[in-house]
């Protein structure tokens, strides 16, 4: 069978393809096994190419099956698929494919994931590089891992330390931790590093909401109550209207140390925020605030591209899993790939400091 070359970057093209075809589906069984397989493909560890077999078929892939298997063989043969156009045409849907198909430039695949980090031509900081994660979750807010398991998974990673960031109360959606239920993590924080100084230390943190009108969810005492806080917007995601001024406000705020996913945005869904990112990379660069690069596969945000905007105004980042669970952890690879594609120099990404400086970073700017 001959085959003409594949589409660049084929693993998250062929993940698409199965999300439009997901999103067209009258069955909720077919549109979940679409679905299912886009995250199948886009999660692979090495380029779908590799998979074939020398007759032209396809090895088999867990949870792939025959209908999916045709979408991709199709994409490797000629780099488009008719069976998911034909099926988008007679749907319907058209203009909601299409728009969705807008909202996911600059996504990396596992298998990009995997290349940009074994890629030496790339330079910048490595695996090695990366001391702790700044940004996760835990039972106390929206997250299912309890910070025994957060500590474990710390030390199993060979981390020197992470922030636990859950929720504020300004976002009662994600379970967001009322300021006495804050104190007792903090109580229970201050046992575990007890009982683990010298091997692992866990930051007391907290994602703080940024307001329509860019204030943070919490007033400055309670924000001093933290070491370190998250700002990230969680509303008007999908807006059109600039809100330059909303995030400069946060970032400007005093007891923020991250802006959290700036833009917001969620693969195939939303764009996230509308603004002037050149004017809030100088004003976070000023500030001595850290833009986040939010590594959950769904939201890659920043991306490298901005990314690289970010590292010509003089930011410092953080790069982040944004965990909600254990097996999350290694979303922190997606940020460090993102990192390594803009080519941040390791001495701005504030994971790799040592957790000394890191927390004499953070006390200075809590006021």
């Amino acid at each position: 069978m001959a085959r003409r070359k594949a589409v660049r970057n084929t693993n998250s093209a062929i993940a698409a393809l199965l999300r439009d075809l997901a999103a067209v589906q009258t069955s909720k069984q077919s549109k979940w096994g679409y679905a299912r397989a886009a995250d199948v493909v886009a999660g692979l560890p090495a380029p779908i190419e590799s998979f074939l077999q020398p007759d032209g078929t396809l090895r088999k892939i867990a949870q792939i099956g025959p209908s999916s298997t045709r979408v991709i063989l199709e994409v490797l043969q000629t780099g488009a698929s008719p069976t998911v156009e034909r099926a988008i045409a007679d749907s319907g849907k058209a203009d909601e494919v299409e728009k969705s198909r807008g909202l996911r430039d600059t996504f990396l695949s596992r298998a990009d994931v995997l290349a940009a980090l074994k890629n030496r031509r790339l330079g910048g900081l490595s695996l090695n590089d990366y001391r702790g994660d700044l940004q996760m979750h835990s039972t106390y807010s929206d997250g299912s891992q309890t910070l025994e398991v957060i500590v474990d998974t710390g030390i199993a990673r060979g981390y020197e330390y992470a922030a636990v960031t859950d929720h504020s109360y300004g976002l009662p959606i994600a379970h967001g931790v009322s300021m006495a239920r804050l104190a007792e993590q903090h109580r229970h924080i201050d046992r575990l590093n007890e009982t683990c100084a010298g091997r692992f230390r866990l930051i007391k943190g907290v994602e703080a909401n940024i307001l329509a009108d860019g204030t943070v969810d919490m007033t400055p005492a309670e924000r001093r109550r933290v070491e370190l806080v998250v700002a990230a917007p969680h509303s008007a995601l999908r807006s059109s209207v600039d809100q330059t001024r909303r995030i400069l406000r946060a970032v400007r705020t005093p007891g923020v140390h991250i802006l959290g996913h700036p833009r917001g945005r969620k693969y195939g869904v939303r764009p996230g925020v509308t603004a002037d990112w050149d004017r809030i990379f100088e004003a976070a660069a000023r500030a001595t605030v850290a833009v986040e690069i939010d590594g959950d596969p769904r939201r890659q945000d920043i991306d490298y591209g901005l990314a690289r905007r970010a590292v010509a105004a003089g930011c410092i980042f953080a790069l982040d899993s944004d965990a909600h669970a254990a097996e999350e952890w290694a979303f922190a690879e997606t940020a460090i790939a993102h990192a390594r594609l803009a080519q941040i120099p390791r001495e701005r990404v504030i994971n790799c400091w040592p957790l000394d400086f890191l927390l004499e970073w953070t006390s200075s700017r809590r006021g």
